[in-house]
């Protein structure tokens, strides 16, 4: 259960199901077993489009179109044609994209490519964080929006979903688990079954919880990555 408002954090090893939370949520597919509720209906007996109209993504590969940075931006509003330059540029600003757009010879105006080719993963990231504000969605789903990032963009882009998320529901699927500091609750999947849940400092006190081992096996992991370095 994830309270209207609130943080809602899921973690697990790879193949424990995480992402398959985002699919069902979007009724990409619907579950074979159980059921899922919004605000008690049974999302089964929504429509789709627009339950997808309320729910704002950023993943860890966004898609974008090969047209204008404004039009990749606008295309998250639920009217794009009405959208102002700047709605854009106000979206573009609170996503900490603005400065990287505007170094651009043709600013807002710079086709970005087929799958946004011309840009790093942190501008894509920024990118779909200024749609995502332009949708202004009540659920947001961030499916491992930070993991591929090196440690400057991730700080750009978590301070942009930080403000993203504010008033929202949210839920993180999280790979990096310093993504999750700010969940009120953690879901701990494993074998597609949740395994644990409950306040992150909660099952951090758990000596013998599996938060607590996937926390100590990254630990452990930054660990030998800073002494290759050395």
């Amino acid at each position: 259960s994830v309270p209207a408002g609130s943080i809602m954090a899921v973690v697990g090893p790879s193949g424990s199901g995480k992402s398959s939370i985002v699919s069902l949520l979007l009724r990409l597919y619907d579950p074979d077993a159980g059921f899922i509720t919004i605000d008690g209906h049974d999302i089964r007996d929504l429509n789709p489009y627009w339950l997808r109209s309320h729910i704002g993504t950023v993943s860890q590969e966004p898609v974008l179109f090969s047209c204008s940075i404004r039009e990749n931006i606008a295309y998250g509003a639920l009217d794009p044609d009405a959208v102002t330059s700047e709605d854009v540029y106000r979206a573009a600003r609170v996503a900490n994209a603005f400065d990287f757009i505007q170094a651009f010879p043709k600013g807002f105006d710079t086709v970005v490519g087929e799958k946004g080719v011309l840009l790093s993963g942190g501008q894509k990231q920024r990118i779909a964080i200024a749609r995502a504000l332009l949708k202004n969605p009540k659920i947001l789903l961030l499916d491992e929006a930070t993991s591929a990032l090196d440690a400057e963009n991730e700080f750009l882009v978590q301070e942009a979903l930080e403000r993203l998320m504010e008033g929202r529901t949210v839920m993180i699927i999280a790979h990096r688990l310093s993504t999750i500091k700010n969940a009120d609750a953690v879901a701990v999947l494993d074998q597609r079954r949740v395994a644990e849940c409950g306040p992150p400092a909660e099952l951090l006190g758990n000596r013998q919880g599996q938060f607590r081992r996937l926390m100590e096996k990254q630990a452990f992991l930054q660990e030998e990555q800073q002494r290759a370095l050395l």
